[in-house]
């Protein structure tokens, strides 16, 4: 099999349409590239449930504050690449910026409220830039389903609101998060922490768990399990907690009994690095 690199989209919008002529399923992977074992389980799904697999990669600049991280953010095209041919992928689909945001570029798309809690209270228009650029991929992959990590649950949430209001005919599948041995989750970002960082970046998993079992043993109160993983993330000298939420995993809104399943989510600093993790929880079966 031969791995094909596409930078036109016209070039790939022409493949996918003649793909879904032929009634080939299409699995799409949109990352950011510097792919992980993470990006690696969602392309391994695709590839036993597609014809075809396209992979993305296009660092997004419309998703990224005035003060992120878009010009360090980890950019390795060539080991990308040597994994995706190792996979099985048909396709890398590598854009420009220029190509996909040209001069005079003017429409965005918004799903209202979603965008606005947990990572969007302190990243103003992120998700604008996310909902817009996969809607965008969308529209020249073609895909017949496309593949998300739970690590990233807000994001999934908004994407799948946006697939159902604007009634754009792909599947999203949603796939567990992967960790490290120790439980932190695999990102791209933790290639920024120092090894003193590293070990200290444990305590987001640590207090997932802590929460699970809290809720397992009963605890229904939200305040008091969000209050006890500040106190165990505090004793880490490195952390600041950003915030740390219990919500409604289709509404994001944020729920105080804990009744049924519920999302906690939450961001901490680890040193400079920024890093997000959360865990579906039901409370009959936590």
């Amino acid at each position: 099999m031969v791995l094909r690199i596409l930078r036109d989209f016209k070039k790939m919008q022409e493949i996918a349409h003649a793909l879904r002529r032929e009634a080939k399923t299409i699995g799409f992977v949109p990352t950011m590239g510097a792919l992980h074992r993470g990006h690696l389980s969602l392309v391994r799904r695709a590839r036993r449930e597609n014809d075809y697999v396209i992979v993305s990669i296009f660092i997004n600049p419309v998703q990224f504050g005035p003060k992120e991280d878009f010009k360090k953010y980890p950019r390795n095209f060539k080991t990308d690449t040597l994994l995706c041919k190792k996979e099985g992928v048909d396709i890398i689909f590598y854009p420009s910026a220029g190509a996909m945001y040209p001069a005079g570029y003017k429409t965005y798309v918004e799903v209202e409220d979603l965008g606005d809690v947990l990572c969007g209270e302190f990243r103003s228009r992120h998700f604008r830039g996310v909902a817009t650029v996969v809607n965008k991929l969308f529209n020249i992959v073609q895909p017949t389903k496309a593949y998300f990590g739970q690590k990233d649950a807000q994001q999934a949430i908004i994407i799948r609101k946006m697939v159902r209001d604007l009634n754009i005919p792909v599947q999203i599948r949603v796939l567990p998060t992967v960790r490290e041995a120790d439980g932190l989750a695999m990102s791209s970002r933790n290639s920024y922490l120092s090894p003193a960082e590293r070990k200290q970046a444990r305590v987001l998993s640590q207090a997932l768990a802590l929460a699970r079992d809290l809720i397992k043993k009963g605890n229904r109160d939200s305040l008091l399990v969000i209050r006890k993983m500040h106190q165990l993330i505090k004793r880490k000298k490195d952390a600041r907690i950003q915030y740390i939420c219990v919500v409604d995993p289709k509404t994001l809104a944020a729920v105080q009994k804990i009744k049924r399943q519920v999302l906690i989510a939450l961001a901490v600093y680890i040193g400079k690095t920024r890093l997000i993790d959360n865990a579906l929880v039901n409370s009959k079966y936590a």
